[in-house]
């Protein structure tokens, strides 16, 4: 993974009424880094992509997939290198991401997903540390996804590709 983003897998405890799962904890210094200020919550249907987006000014995100399933993607543009992590809410984890890497997700599946995200930084509504790129940028050509190579490197990054078998 790129320096920075950590993915830790969440404990779910089950019994005969349901389960529980502790979802963010001050203790997590292995994944949580920052000061939490805000939590956001965002749902989004089969077949979207939200990307690509960085924040220069210091912002981390946290993510959880709570339903459905996602696959959150970090573009390094010097490094030329795409981490992909593929998160469900069946299989609960929080996913940090450094904000100045381009970054994104798209839903898998035909399921809606929902997605809820702590941050480090208040929005600013007037001035929103945010830069975008579109979802279907040409100029994001990874050289390795997840440190290998294979046969999505080297071009055009696709969003609906299947993954290298």
């Amino acid at each position: 993974m790129l320096p920075g983003i950590v993915i830790k897998p969440l404990k779910r405890f089950a019994d005969e009424r349901g389960f529980f799962t502790e979802i963010m904890r001050k203790d997590w210094k292995d994944v949580i880094q920052d000061d939490i200020v805000q939590a956001n919550m965002s749902l989004s249907y089969p077949g979207m992509v939200r990307a690509w987006h960085r924040h220069e000014r210091g912002q981390v995100d946290h993510f959880l997939v709570v339903r459905g399933a996602l696959k959150i993607c970090a573009y390094d543009d010097d490094t030329r290198e795409l981490d992909e992590i593929i998160s469900a809410g069946d299989n609960p984890q929080m996913v940090r991401m450094p904000g100045h890497y381009w970054h994104g997700f798209g839903v898998v599946g035909n399921e809606q997903a929902t997605l809820i995200y702590f941050v480090n930084r208040l929005y600013d509504y007037a001035s929103p540390d945010e830069e975008r790129r579109p979802w279907n940028d040409p100029a994001i050509v990874p050289d390795t996804i997840n440190g290998k190579k294979d046969e999505r490197c080297n071009r055009t990054w696709d969003w609906f590709l299947p993954a290298f078998k």
